[in-house]
């Protein structure tokens, strides 16, 4: 679920919601009680970048980049018997 943040145009409470996208927007704000909360367009917490992060950070060893490897083992078998 992402965090939405939120700021109320009254009495200028900032603060953050873990909510559904599906969910409406709140409208209350918790400190003022009046209805003057909007959200508040934000960074994602995370950048993606770089071709491949996911195949190559998290192995080790001889495993990594599996796709890219000339010499694995899977390749040179398949590559043999043909």
């Amino acid at each position: 679920m992402p965090i939405y943040e939120y700021m109320c145009g009254s009495c200028g409470h900032q603060m953050e919601a873990l909510q559904k996208m599906s969910d409406a927007p709140l409208t209350d704000c918790p400190t003022c009680g009046k209805s003057s909360l909007s959200k508040q367009i934000s960074a994602a917490g995370f950048r993606l970048k770089g071709g491949g992060w996911y195949e190559t950070d998290y192995k080790s060893g001889n495993k990594k980049n599996l796709a890219g490897d000339s010499g694995s083992p899977a390749k040179s078998e398949s590559s043999a018997s043909s």
